[in-house]
């Protein structure tokens, strides 16, 4: 398979290990990179081995060579950036959550149909072994039916000034971790009789930020009767990135199920035994970006696309509307 050929939108921290170590192991090639500063950039460059800095955002998205964009700049300028992307005939590897509401995803949703390009959000979670076991394990009955979901993302707090924290670039703890926890959710749905309904949700402000969750709980029900329980938070003493699978006949539990290239263990207890299963350390993040190869070379299916984003961001929107808080504003650019 050709390599793929990516520019990066921004020097963030976490493109080392979402998509230069990635593209290292798949052989993917890192064309260009632009930053808001050029030094960052050009530093970026230089440690990890792209081939050419680029002075905006805009040059990486007109260079003919790229074909692919892999978005990791702050929150809300996911979807500006991403729409540029599509408009530009590029395809997308975005960081969650490719849009800062609703509205604006179905914008992202609708420009990727129009353009045809291919487009895919980075729960990388959702390509690793870890999370796949989970859906075999409901799959085939060994948990029986499905009765209850309980998913926890929870951190201690970023800096003051972290942009995570910010309103105006769709900043909160739902937003960062809590996103994470909503799409697994959604990604058990289907043993469940469908997508999830929200029944209620709870949120608190971060002090002095007004409209900027710290934490968020929420109860979801799906069509079976099944339950879901979602606890996020930017304000905790420890971190929790787990997820629990109860069903009539055992239930399943992944200590990390976010980043299982730092706990592969899915942990199943029933009636009769207790076992741990190794489910493999390899990175999620270089199961993600062989899917999206796959999808850009391939025509292979993509499992978290621009339909299954907008539902997400949905499904977001409404645990913030009924804990009394506003969606995300969108970002102008």
């Amino acid at each position: 398979m050709e390599p793929l050929r990516i520019g990066i939108l921004g020097a963030a921290r976490i493109a080392g290990r979402a998509i230069v170590e990635p593209a290292r192991l798949t052989g993917a090639r890192l064309v260009a990179v632009a930053a808001r500063e050029t030094e960052r950039a050009e530093a970026f460059a230089a440690e990890h081995q792209v081939m050419r800095v680029h002075a905006s955002y805009q040059d990486v998205l007109d260079d003919p060579e790229v074909e692919a964009i892999y978005n990791p700049l702050a929150n809300g300028l996911h979807g500006p950036w991403n729409l540029r992307a599509i408009a530009a005939g590029k395809h997308v590897l975005t960081e969650k959550p490719s849009a800062s509401n609703a509205e604006e995803a179905v914008r992202v949703r609708d420009a990727v149909r129009e353009h045809g390009v291919v487009f895919m959000e980075a729960f990388h979670y959702a390509y690793h072994p870890v999370m796949r076991r989970l859906q075999e394990l409901l799959a085939k009955g060994e948990l029986g039916d499905l009765q209850h979901v309980e998913a926890t993302m929870v951190m201690p707090p970023p800096p003051d000034a972290d942009p995570r924290w910010s309103l105006p670039l769709a900043g909160g703890a739902v937003m960062d971790v809590g996103c994470y926890a909503i799409h697994a959710q959604r990604m058990l749905a289907q043993y469940a009789g469908g997508a999830p309904k929200l029944i209620s949700a709870r949120a608190g402000e971060r002090k002095r930020l007004p409209g900027v969750d710290e934490w968020l709980n929420a109860d979801l029900e799906f069509p079976s009767g099944a339950t879901g329980a979602i606890r996020t938070s930017m304000a905790a003493e420890s971190v929790d990135f787990s997820l629990k699978v109860v069903g009539t006949r055992g239930e399943a539990f992944a200590p990390f199920f976010v980043l299982p290239q730092n706990d592969d263990r899915v942990i199943v207890t029933t009636k009769e035994d207790t076992w741990v299963e190794h489910l493999g350390t390899r990175s999620s993040y270089t199961y993600q970006l062989e899917a999206f190869a796959g999808a850009v070379r391939n025509g292979a299916p993509v499992l978290t696309d621009a339909d299954d984003a907008l539902a997400t961001m949905e499904l977001i929107d409404a645990c913030y509307r009924d804990a009394g808080m506003a969606p995300r504003p969108a970002s102008t650019i």
